[in-house]
């Protein structure tokens, strides 16, 4: 680059051509990837990055900085393009690492990884459902905190998406919440370039999307030509002084800039090649050898003192704001804090609540238990954030004194309407934006669609509660379409997914307790219809034993077997080892309300609690798949693996042999097989 001055235009063509040249180098370099998005939208990038968007660099966490999104996550390359241009503490070393082995560059961004990286996409569709999260914790927020003559919190929500974004169905439940709930500083480009993996999309994505958007409550800024910087200004612009959310339709060419690739599916997911690459550049005016970035650029796309001021403009008035209103001021920092709760005032709260549900002793369905726990602890707790996918009457996540959050509206329980999967990625959004604790309510039997939101909040260690309900053939009359049977275990698969499944109302709390002191992973509750009677003994002991995932609830003189449940499956256990003594058989009966947090305990722990040389025998209502493990092969397993059948709970449990007549026969011929080695049968 000569020393002549560039014009305005000139720099902003470059620093747009930057991006895209970051991103065929490294996709190059690393064999893998996709650089036809990042080359489409990095127009539209340069718009809104060193333009309009407010963050620091230098403080990623800045509780009032702009939250971005790329949901269409394959194009990671232009985020960490952005990323490091900006300022952000990532080098080109780790751009040129892309796609390798414990990169800060991996094939889609991971949030907690990379810096700036506000959520982890690729699945698509579930970025924009997340942005929704965000944007209505930032509404929610807002109305919380921000007082006459001192606003601190005033951010928005950007989303950058495409067609396959919105050809996912979750993308419908996200926009129509979004409109009904009127979130207008959640802006979203749509990158527009009728191409998705196998070709022109025209063939199976007919859609008219700016209707469907203006349909759901959204302003609609059509046809805005994705290459051409004024009109993207324009458009921007025009996005902030909505009352609604915005979507700005971008007609863009995917791999823009190369010559034979460009507005063709072969630009998607596949590295350019060298000659395509030279040509590009050559096309592009772009002089410079990979991973070389002219000075002039650089220092045009730092962000460091721009964001800085920002931030210190906002210390500013946040130390005013802290001297008005001092009690709110600590309660917003302590919220941002940490998305565990562990405070006097909550553990008080789950103290009391636990010592009630253990002096009561009564049968209560686990819901209806956990429903109490929430009219126990949720007033200690503001940062709750409850809600139900329009069962809110069956699961029962409100609580006395809520507010519903209906419409335009705020509050701190939402109804979500029929829309697990949204809800699911909703809760994700919300968490990842900080100062709310999020939980949500359905039919274990619909976790299935909610099962990928799910799965990431684990991968992001997300501290999201899920509250499922009907947790069985329990439920009853509602037949094999709503009976879980395969839910349980399932969940269980899910690498840092904690599955609570509880056997009465202190158990019910307990797990409440772990769930919201939790701050690395999100955590499942899987609760009955049916009345479930207190299963042990009040104590100290047992509480803290509960939360260790599985402990010993009878423990009788010279033990010869065994017997392991959850949930209402305990009730059952503990009448089998009534019957087994009557019989001159002692068994232990052990319950096992959580086996993730079981499996994290010390291994004395563990064999003290299920030891190993007597016969085991474990009962759940579901797959019996999982269990073999805990009995191994000459123990049984008394469970359920075909679909249930629409009659009375009783009936069914009778119909599939899990009762304690069933359980205390199987076990009586453990104990006869273990004194007669020979006779053992699996």
């Amino acid at each position: 680059m000569t020393n002549t001055p560039l014009d305005h235009a000139a720099l902003r063509t470059l620093c747009a051509n930057a991006l895209r040249v970051l991103a065929i180098d490294a996709v190059q370099a690393a064999n893998s990837g996709h650089p036809g998005m990042p080359m489409g939208m990095a127009d539209i990038a340069e718009a809104l990055w060193r333009h309009h968007l407010k963050h620091d660099p230098a403080d990623p966490q800045w509780i009032d900085r702009d939250r971005f999104v790329l949901s269409n996550g394959h194009g990671s390359m232009l985020l960490y393009a952005l990323l490091h241009l900006s300022g952000y503490a990532l080098p080109m070393s780790e751009l040129r690492r892309f796609r390798q082995l414990h990169s800060l560059t991996p094939g889609h961004p991971e949030h907690g990884l990379t810096p700036g990286v506000e959520t982890t996409t690729g699945p698509l569709g579930q970025g924009l459902t997340n942005a929704v999260g965000m944007a209505l914790a930032e509404k929610l927020l807002a109305a919380q905190f921000n007082r006459p003559g001192h606003t601190v919190i005033d951010h928005r929500t950007w989303v950058f998406l495409g067609d396959g974004c919105l050809m996912e169905g979750i993308s419908q439940e996200a926009v129509s919440l979004a409109g009904t709930w009127r979130l207008n500083k959640l802006v979203a480009f749509y990158d527009d370039n009728g191409i998705s993996i196998d070709g022109n999309v025209k063939g199976w994505f007919g859609d008219d999307t700016p209707a469907r958007f203006e349909a759901c409550g959204w302003t609609v800024i059509r046809d805005v030509d994705g290459h051409d910087r004024l009109a993207l200004d324009a458009a921007i612009a025009a996005a902030k002084t909505s009352t609604q959310p915005v979507l700005v339709c971008c007609k863009t060419t995917i791999g823009h800039g190369s010559p034979n690739r460009a507005g063709t599916a072969k630009v998607h997911g596949e590295a350019l090649g060298a000659e395509e690459i030279r040509l590009t550049r050559e096309q592009l005016g772009w002089n410079w050898p990979a991973f070389e970035i002219p000075d002039a650029v650089r220092a045009a796309w730092s962000a460091r003192d721009k964001g800085a001021q920002a931030r210190n403009e906002w210390q500013l008035r946040f130390g005013s704001y802290a001297e008005a209103h001092p009690e709110l001021a600590h309660e917003l920092l302590r919220r941002h804090a940490s998305p565990g709760v562990p405070d006097a005032r909550t553990e008080k709260a789950f103290a009391d609540a636990i010592a009630s549900t253990e002096s009561k002793r009564a049968t209560v369905a686990t819901r209806k238990a956990s429903q109490e726990v929430l009219n126990a602890v949720a007033p200690a707790i503001p940062e709750l954030l409850g809600g139900s996918a329009d069962l809110t009457g069956s699961n029962l996540t409100d609580w006395k004194g809520h507010q519903p959050l209906l419409g335009s509206g705020t509050g701190n329980h939402v109804h979500y309407g029929v829309r697990e999967f949204g809800m699911a990625a909703i809760m994700n959004g919300v968490a990842l934006h900080g100062g709310f604790r999020p939980y949500g309510g359905t039919f274990l039997t619909f976790s299935d669609y909610s099962r990928n939101a799910l799965r990431m909040s684990a991968l992001m260690k997300l501290p999201v509660v899920h509250v499922f309900t009907h947790d069985s053939i329990g439920l009853g009359e509602d037949g094999p379409t709503h009976q879980p049977v395969e839910h349980v275990s399932s969940l269980r698969l899910i690498p840092g997914l904690d599955v609570w499944r509880p056997a009465d109302a202190t158990e019910t709390a307990v797990a409440w307790r772990q769930a919201l002191r939790r701050a690395d992973g999100p955590s499942a509750l899987a609760l009955s219809r049916q009345g479930l009677p207190h299963a042990g003994e009040a104590g100290q002991e047992r509480t803290e034993a509960i939360a260790r995932g599985g402990y010993v609830l009878r423990r009788p003189a010279n033990e010869q077997v065994v017997l392991i449940a959850t949930g209402s499956e305990v009730q059952v256990a503990l009448a089998a080892a009534t019957l087994l003594g009557e019989e001159g058989i002692a068994a232990r009966v052990v319950s096992v309300p959580c086996l993730d947090v079981f499996e994290r305990q010390d291994d004395a722990w563990r064999a003290e609690v299920i030891p190993r040389h007597l016969p085991r025998l474990a009962v759940e209502a579901g797959s019996t798949g999982l269990w073999w493990k805990y009995v191994g092969e000459n123990g049984d397993v008394v469970g359920l693996d075909r679909f249930g059948e629409s009659a009375p709970a009783g009936d069914l449990f009778r119909l599939f042999g899990i009762t304690a007549e069933m359980v205390a026969v199987r076990a009586t011929r453990l104990v006869a097989a273990a004194r007669t080695p020979e006779l053992a049968t699996h």
